[in-house]
């Protein structure tokens, strides 16, 4: 792969722009597809609204061109990037088109959270070259791409994707099973359901769940992974406190009734004004800020600390 690959993305969408947006910034000519109108023709703008927020260099924007057709889109690209809806049919479709006029030494990697990369690439008529890379929202400012390679992925497309991640700042860890969810989304929803079921069983209410998380451990999780504390513990404090507490844990392998309840009476969270709780016209907007916000500190403080771990630096 050339020093600056050339980058594909397909889906323009929450996830798709932001993704553009890091390799341009990087440097990298982009093209991207949406087949919705409306997604591609704004993402330009957002892209360019995201670098001025963010006092990046705005003229990378100018890297990324935006195509109409998905064969203009990926048949010169090096690199092919699907961002489209968490829809294995929808995936499955848009690579079988992908195939069929991207180059021969092209590389493909599903966005997708959850679902089993083996999954989405099952009908390529060349699975070696095909692999997931699972960005975190919003991409141009959480760190981590994990790469998951598939029993068919070649070792060289894994470090090639690897590589090309870790060059444009990203923090790649390579996934070694294909399983739903990898690793984030399995941790994070391990916690989810727990959070979910204390709530059901009456032990807190849903404001107790996410101040105890936000005031309690969630404030060491960015400095202290849940490994590292167990051996900062010791592993034989962890292993009597899982002997007590691991039994009352919810361990249900479906989702939980009172999720299904919420769902079924039209308490979809903030889209609806109530869900676990009960938004207020102007809180949903005053939350995405302060997530963004704290997202923007902790990209600068990255990056003091990188200029500060260079040779020389005072």
């Amino acid at each position: 792969m050339r020093t600056k690959a050339r980058i594909a993305v397909v889906g323009a969408g929450l996830m798709g722009h932001g993704i553009a947006q890091v390799f341009a910034v990087h440097g990298h000519e982009v093209s991207l597809h949406d087949s919705q109108t409306e997604n591609l023709q704004s993402a330009i703008g957002r892209i360019a609204a995201n670098l001025r927020d963010l006092g990046d260099d705005e003229t990378a924007a100018n890297r990324v061109r935006t195509c109409s057709s998905l064969a203009e889109t990926v048949s010169e690209a090096d690199f092919i990037v699907e961002a489209v809806l968490e829809d294995l049919q929808l995936k499955q479709d848009v690579f079988r088109e992908i195939e069929a006029y991207a180059r021969l030494d092209a590389i493909f990697a599903s966005n997708t959270s959850v679902i089993p990369i083996s999954e989405i690439m099952s009908n390529l008529a060349d699975k070696t070259r095909a692999l997931g890379t699972h960005w975190w929202n919003p991409p141009y400012l959480v760190p981590l791409v994990e790469v998951i390679g598939t029993r068919w992925t070649a070792a060289a497309v894994l470090d090639r994707t690897v590589a090309l991640h870790a060059a444009v700042g990203k923090i790649p860890v390579h996934v070694k099973k294909d399983v739903p969810g990898f690793v984030g989304n399995r941790l994070q929803h391990a916690l989810w359901r727990e959070a979910i079921a204390l709530v059901e069983n009456g032990i807190c209410d849903a404001l107790t769940v996410d101040t105890v998380v936000k005031a309690s451990f969630g404030r060491r999780l960015a400095v202290l992974g849940p490994l590292e504390n167990a051996d900062l513990v010791g592993t034989d404090l962890t292993l009597a406190i899982h002997r007590t507490v691991l039994p009352a844990i919810d361990s249900r392998p479906t989702a939980s009734p009172y999720l299904e309840g919420l769902v079924n009476s039209g308490k979809l969270g903030m889209k609806s004004g109530e869900g676990f709780i009960t938004w207020g016209a102007d809180e949903p907007a005053a939350l995405r800020a302060r997530v963004l916000n704290h997202l923007k500190e902790a990209r600068l403080r990255d990056a003091e600390q990188q200029r500060s771990s260079q040779p020389g630096s005072p």
